[in-house]
């Protein structure tokens, strides 16, 4: 199992390097995360985009590429072209650069050309537990607005499925709101029950699912023993699973800038892993972002 970020880092640097394709790589944010991803030797890259701006932008900054460079201007075109090296096995993971998100997305998910699966496609901030070892998953910060209880299935699949990845053998999932139990004047306390009895009963596999649990007695077993809370996913949850958008974006961010912890972001449920990191994250966040798609592609 992956203990934290940082061993996440040398498990990349000792397997074989993955290849990532980014569209639109005109911009001295992505130049600078490619120059410290291929310092650390982590993975190579295929730079789509403009290449006169791409190679300026490298030269004036004193960046050492060394990479393939694929002049396309057209950030529709450039994104469309990522995807195909993906789709034909050149590149194992694909990056959106400096291209609005909605374009970057509606090629990655094209049901023809694209890496559509006809899943559900979900972002999951990762980040190092604050007590023992282990990865910590939340989820959904970034995609799914306000989720229906069939997407609440499928973001905890896809966080289900990364967990495993990264060495989890079932892992323990809970269903965040703002109290521990079921209130019939907060919708998601009952699709939280909903959800955890379709866990006992197999209709999600391969975790331990309960909720609704409040934040402090999923991560804190002092919190849960003092509330009376039992169970084995109460104060040991590895999956925290957002009610909404709002809630997981917002705590996403405090445990960036309150709490200074280092996070990746990764996109799950597309045919390959899609790296969408924000404009304000740190290089460092967007490094471990990188590695999470490279160990997991």
């Amino acid at each position: 199992m992956i203990k934290d970020l940082k061993d996440l880092i040398e498990q990349v640097k000792s397997r074989e390097k993955r290849k990532i394709v980014v569209a639109a790589a005109e911009d001295l944010d992505v130049l600078e995360v490619v120059e410290e991803v291929k310092k650390l030797e982590l993975a190579e890259f295929i730079l789509v985009g403009d290449a006169e701006k791409i190679e300026k932008i490298a030269a004036d900054n004193n960046k050492k590429l060394l990479c393939e460079i694929i002049h396309e201007p057209d950030h529709k075109k450039a994104a469309e072209k990522a995807v195909e090296l993906v789709v034909k096995g050149e590149a194992g993971a694909i990056m959106k650069g400096l291209l609005h998100t909605g374009t970057f997305l509606k090629a990655v998910l094209n049901k023809e050309k694209g890496l559509n699966r006809g899943k559900l496609v979900s972002q999951i901030s990762v980040f190092d537990k604050e007590s023992g070892e282990g990865l910590q998953l939340l989820t959904d910060c970034a995609m799914a607005i306000q989720p229906s209880l069939d997407e609440k299935k499928q973001i905890i699949e896809n966080a289900v499925a990364l967990a495993l990845k990264l060495g989890y053998d079932k892992p323990k999932v809970a269903l965040i709101s703002a109290l521990e139990v079921v209130n019939p004047a907060i919708n998601d306390t009952l699709e939280a029950a909903i959800l955890s009895k379709m866990g006992d009963r197999g209709q999600i596999k391969n975790a331990i699912i309960d909720g609704p649990l409040a934040l402090d007695n999923a991560i804190s077993i002092e919190s849960a023993k003092h509330k009376g809370i039992e169970g084995v996913v109460a104060g040991q949850a590895d999956i925290l699973v957002a009610p909404n958008l709002q809630v997981g974006n917002v705590l996403t961010k405090a445990l960036t800038y309150y709490a200074h912890k280092d996070v990746a972001a990764a996109v799950i449920g597309a045919g390959a892993p899609v790296i969408m990191t924000s404009r304000a994250d740190s290089v460092k966040n967007k490094v471990f972002s990188v590695a999470l798609a490279s160990y997991i592609s």
